[in-house]
């Protein structure tokens, strides 16, 4: 008896791990989301030489400053939401700015989005958020963030290879 007593009170403590991780799936995805793109996009914008920070593939597409400028920005604006932690007064760049400016604020606006969804679970994932003027679930601004990352990557890779940079 007492055996089976040890059995059920330890497949009840795994089952409640595995019930709060369960629980926290969106949290989960964006974190690890956030790990990974964070590494892969700050290597590309490191990767491409300063002098093709102002390189665009036609006259209509952005810049690969302006790319790495705009996904600091959004970083800081849906992870703040995201998070319910308030974005930081920043000093104004442009696109033109230097390359090492504009590779440090991508670099820490992934360091701000770590700090802001940290202790980020999945209670408050329906709750609806109004960025700009869109109004959207917590999770589907998790969505947008993250696919904007992989849509963001998918860019910068372009841009590399088209310079010789990429195979």
């Amino acid at each position: 008896m007492i055996k089976l007593a040890f059995l059920v009170v330890m497949l009840g403590g795994a089952w409640s791990a595995s019930a709060l991780a369960a629980s926290d799936r969106v949290a989960t995805f964006l974190r690890n989301s956030l790990n990974q793109h964070s590494v892969k996009l700050a290597e590309a914008a490191t990767s491409m030489p300063a002098d093709k920070y102002d390189f665009k593939t036609t006259e209509d597409q952005v810049s690969f400053g302006y790319l790495v400028l705009h996904i600091a920005d959004g970083n800081y604006t849906f992870c703040s939401y995201i998070g319910g932690v308030p974005q930081p007064q920043l000093p104004q760049l442009t696109e033109f700015d230097a390359k090492d400016k504009l590779v440090e604020r991508m670099k820490s606006s992934f360091e701000f989005c770590t700090s802001a969804v940290a202790t980020l679970d999945d209670s408050h994932m329906g709750e609806t958020l109004t960025i700009d003027d869109t109004k959207m679930s917590r999770a589907m601004a998790v969505l947008a963030l993250t696919g904007g990352w992989v849509t963001h990557l998918e860019l910068q890779e372009r841009y590399l290879q088209i310079n010789g940079l990429r195979k």
